[in-house]
């Protein structure tokens, strides 16, 4: 496994690889953050809080998260830095300093590439659902890819479109295998459909 260094962005949401997270930016280390990133098309870590918030002291996150790349990025007409924000691959948080400005920056062991494999027929369904959710968020998506055929994309895809609570987007970030994904995925919409 690949072990680097990463600034921890803590929020409250999960972010997915070859997911889109717009993020207003605001407190002075994030800030100097994005810069350092930019300049250096570097990623920083996206985790969902687990204790704390998200501006002030640095908080407390879960130990799985994704890398995110800057895609974009304008200041807003009221004078705040919005960016966009693509999520690559997932890690795993080793040892995690905060620095005398209050960022967090963790060591981290990234987790190893899910293989790349069909939606099985009994998942089918969902590959169904996704493309009736999809068009309401497809402008969030642009220049990402799009492979519906795909089972961690589609898992990906549903586990952040779905209105889920955030320990329940957190439990299918962390999942490593994309068909026991999908199966998850399956129960929990069979468990909300009214039929």
């Amino acid at each position: 496994m690949s072990q680097l260094q990463v600034p921890l962005f803590p929020l409250q949401t999960v972010l997915f690889p070859e997911g889109a997270l717009p993020l207003r930016v605001f407190e002075a280390r994030y800030l100097d953050m994005v810069s350092d990133c930019l300049k250096r098309g570097a990623s920083f870590g996206v985790c969902l809080i687990r204790n704390g918030r998200e501006a002030g002291e640095a908080a407390a996150t879960h130990e799985v998260g994704t890398l995110a790349r800057i895609a974009d990025w304008h200041v807003g007409g009221d004078g705040l830095l919005n960016i966009t924000a693509h999520g690559t691959d997932r890690f795993h948080i080793v040892s995690v300093a905060v620095r005398r400005d209050r960022l967090a920056v963790a060591d981290v062991e990234l987790l190893e590439e899910e293989p790349q494999r069909p939606v099985p027929g009994r998942c089918r369904s969902l590959v169904d659902l996704l493309r009736r959710m999809f068009p309401a968020s497809e402008s969030l998506y642009e220049g990402l890819p799009r492979r519906f055929g795909d089972a961690r994309w589609v898992g990906w895809r549903l586990a952040e479109l779905l209105p889920l609570r955030l320990p329940q987007k957190q439990y299918f970030l962390q999942i490593t295998d994309p068909i026991q994904r999908l199966e998850r995925l399956v129960d929990l919409v069979d468990g909300l459909d009214p039929r």
